[in-house]
C-alpha cells in the first residue's frame, strides 16, 4: 500500500511550513485554526443556486444551519442531513461549504448541513441531541424549503459520520424519523481505540494519537461516556434494522478498522451497508477537493448511491 503522491503532497506541505498540531493549542486557537486550514485546501468557488442560513429550535438553543439549493433546481427533491467532522470540537458549515455545495449540485439534493454544539463549551451528548433534533426538524419542515421530507437521508465525515450513525440508531429506537441511508465516510465508531490501525497509524498521517486523545477529552468529560453507545455506537445491543448504508474508509487513516467492523456488524445483524476502501487515502480527504482529485471520486460515489437509494 502506497500514499496517494496527492496526500503525501498535504503532509509534506503541513511540515515544511512547520504548522503546529491543533491539540497543540487551545480549543478557541484549534477551532480558529482548522477554519483557515480548511478552506485553503478544500473544493473552491463551486456555484449554488441559493443558500439560506438558518437557526432552528434545539434541545437546549438554537442550532445553526445551512440548506443548500442546487443550480437549476426545479420541484422538490431528495434531502441529505449533513453532519461536519473535526473531532467534535473543530469544523462548522463554512470549513464544509465547499463539499455541500457540490454534494447538492451533483445530486441534485437540497442538502442540510448542521452546526452541532461542540466541547468542550457543549460536551457529550450536547452534538448528539443537536443532531437529532436537526433531523427531526428536517423531517417536519423541509418541504417549505422545496426539500421531499420522505427522502431524507444522513451523512458526515469523521465525527460526522458517527453522528449520522448514532442519529440512525436513534431513529430507529424512538421510531420516528428514519432516515432512507446513512453516508458514512471515515465514521468514528469506537471510542477505545484499540484496534491495528490505531497502532499502526498513530503518527504521521495527520489523524494522530495525540489528536484523537485531544478530541475525545474536549469532547467526553467523563470515563464513561467512551462506553456510552452513543458516542462508540459499535458498542449498540444491536445493528439490526438500520438504513442501509455506504461506508468509506482511507487507507492511511487510525479510525478504518472500526469503521471497517461496523459495516461487518451491520450486514451480518440484518442491516445492508457497502464498504469501500481508498487504500492511498489520509483520514479528512474528502474535504481536501482542492488538491486530492480522489475526494471527487469518493464524493460521486456518494452521491451515486444516495440517488440509488432515493429512487426506491
Amino acid at each position: 500500500m502506497t500514499l496517494d503522491p496527492q496526500a503525501k503532497w498535504v503532509l509534506d506541505i503541513a511540515e515544511e511550513k512547520g504548522l503546529p498540531s491543533l491539540d497543540e493549542m487551545s480549543p478557541d486557537e484549534a477551532k480558529a485554526a482548522y477554519e483557515e486550514r480548511a478552506l485553503t485546501l478544500t473544493y473552491k468557488n463551486v456555484d449554488i443556486g441559493k443558500t439560506q442560513d438558518l437557526d432552528i429550535a434545539g434541545p437546549l438553543g438554537d442550532i445553526p444551519i445551512r440548506i443548500y439549493h442546487p443550480v437549476g433546481m426545479t420541484g422538490p427533491l431528495p434531502v441529505l442531513v449533513y453532519y461536519h467532522g473535526g473531532g467534535w470540537v473543530i469544523g462548522s458549515r463554512d470549513t464544509h461549504d465547499g463539499l455541500c455545495r457540490l454534494i447538492a449540485n451533483k445530486g441534485p439534493f437540497v442538502v442540510v448541513s448542521v452546526d452541532y454544539r461542540m466541547g468542550p463549551e457543549h460536551p457529550f451528548p450536547a452534538a448528539v441531541q443537536d443532531s437529532v433534533a436537526a433531523l427531526n426538524w428536517t423531517a417536519e419542515n423541509i418541504a417549505k424549503y422545496s426539500g421531499d421530507p420522505e427522502n431524507i437521508a444522513v451523512g458526515g465525515d469523521s465525527a460526522g459520520g458517527n453522528l449520522s450513525a448514532v442519529v440512525s440508531l436513534i431513529a430507529r429506537d424512538e421510531k420516528t424519523n428514519l432516515p432512507k441511508f446513512q453516508w458514512l465516510i471515515y465514521p468514528a465508531t469506537q471510542m477505545e481505540m484499540s484496534t491495528p490501525s490505531h497502532e499502526k497509524f498513530a503518527e504521521g498521517y495527520f489523524l494522530t494519537k495525540p489528536l484523537m486523545e485531544y478530541f475525545q477529552g474536549n469532547y467526553m468529560k467523563r470515563a464513561e461516556d467512551r462506553k456510552d453507545w452513543r458516542a462508540s455506537p459499535l458498542l449498540a445491543n444491536s445493528l439490526a434494522g438500520l438504513p442501509p448504508a455506504l461506508i468509506q474508509t482511507a487507507g492511511f487513516d487510525p479510525l478504518q478498522d472500526e469503521a471497517i467492523i461496523y459495516a461487518e456488524r451491520m450486514n451480518a445483524e440484518g442491516s445492508k451497508a457497502v464498504h469501500t476502501h481508498y487504500e492511498g487515502m489520509v483520514h479528512g480527504f474528502i474535504n481536501l477537493g482542492g488538491v486530492i482529485d480522489m475526494a471527487t471520486v469518493a464524493v460521486d460515489e456518494g452521491v451515486a448511491a444516495l440517488q440509488k437509494a432515493f429512487s426506491r
